[in-house]
């Protein structure tokens, strides 16, 4: 595997660090990944199955979402739909490097924002999600007392994971309104759900609910006693693992695309 360091421009015109990480052959094909709620692209789990993929052949691009890691931008003026346009953006940039990417995968809220985004990137023609929440505003019970003083206020910092992030009304007010179910319904895509039964941050019950909404091809896969993060390597293996064989499906090798 070798790892290359891109930059593409965001929503707003700033630049968002990425990584590609390219399998030692020529490319099955390329997924996208979009990181959890205030992570990044190199937290250890978007890390793990990135490598375990690119290793299964699979080229992986993850990217940092404006405001977030090595990204330029203020995260305080991004929101839900605001990660959507980046999504849409990156695979721009993939598809001008010639690498358009037909799977794509979010962790947490970025499983949120694929199944969004998914709909508008045309060469996409499989979704994974790993540990989603079936409504965006699902986030907000990270907020706890904060919430009201956003909504009263305008603005408040959220100590989020033992650091602080300023959360502005406009966020709340853009999860509140984000439609995902019709989304869903009308993915016209083949999807995997990936849910830890026992993940304390976002409950199996949204797992239920992505896939009641969804329409057939749809998988969901257990992962068993993964946490929240993925944070074991053995787990992120496993789900790498299940995508890659799962992808099969709806993927031509490159000997079928060839022909």
């Amino acid at each position: 595997m070798t790892t290359e360091r891109l930059v593409f421009r965001g929503h707003a015109g700033d630049n968002l660090s990425a990584r590609l990480d390219r399998p030692d052959t020529t490319p099955r094909t390329t997924a996208l990944f979009a990181h959890c709620f205030t992570c990044s692209k190199d937290i250890p789990a978007a890390r793990r199955i990135a490598e375990a993929l690119s290793g299964l052949g699979i080229a992986v691009l993850r990217f940092d979402f404006s405001g977030l890691g090595h990204s330029e931008g203020e995260f305080e003026n991004t929101n839900f739909t605001s990660n959507v346009t980046d999504l849409e953006y990156a695979a721009r940039h993939l598809e001008s490097m010639g690498l358009a990417p037909s799977i794509i995968i979010g962790h947490s809220l970025g499983g949120a924002a694929v199944l969004k985004a998914a709909g508008n990137i045309h060469s996409v023609k499989a979704v994974v999600t790993i540990g989603a929440p079936a409504d965006p505003a699902h986030v907000a019970h990270h907020f706890g007392k904060n919430l009201h003083k956003i909504k009263s206020e305008g603005e408040a910092e959220v100590n989020l994971g033992g650091r602080y992030f300023r959360i502005k009304k406009q966020f709340v007010d853009d999860i509140d309104s984000a439609a995902l179910k019709p989304a869903i319904a009308n993915l016209r895509r083949a999807l995997l759900i990936l849910h830890a039964p026992l993940d304390a941050t976002v409950g199996i019950e949204n797992a239920a609910e992505i896939f009641a909404a969804a329409k057939h091809p749809k998988s969901f896969v257990a992962l068993d006693k993964a946490d929240h993060l993925i944070t074991r390597q053995e787990d992120a293996q496993y789900a790498a693992a299940v995508i890659a064989a799962w992808v099969g499906r709806y993927i031509p090798s490159k000997s079928e695309s060839d022909n």
